[in-house]
């Protein structure tokens, strides 16, 4: 499974995604990217198990399709 990533601006996107190739390469180290997700990534959205359930049944996803 792939993760969509949301970022913050378009301008941290661009940053971000040219931070990741440095990384791929070497150029850039872990605790740097680490630093970049924190700066470059919108925030996740903390849910409960109720507002999970919830929101499958109101989009009507099984839960095999939700996590896909």
């Amino acid at each position: 499974m792939k993760m969509v990533k949301k970022y913050r601006s378009n301008a941290l996107a661009s940053i971000h995604e040219t931070m990741e190739v440095l990384h791929e390469i070497g150029a850039v180290d872990k605790q740097t990217m680490r630093e970049f997700d924190e700066s470059c990534l919108a925030p996740v959205l903390v849910m409960s198990p109720e507002e999970i359930r919830e929101l499958r049944e109101r989009e009507h996803l099984s839960q095999p399709v939700f996590v896909t």
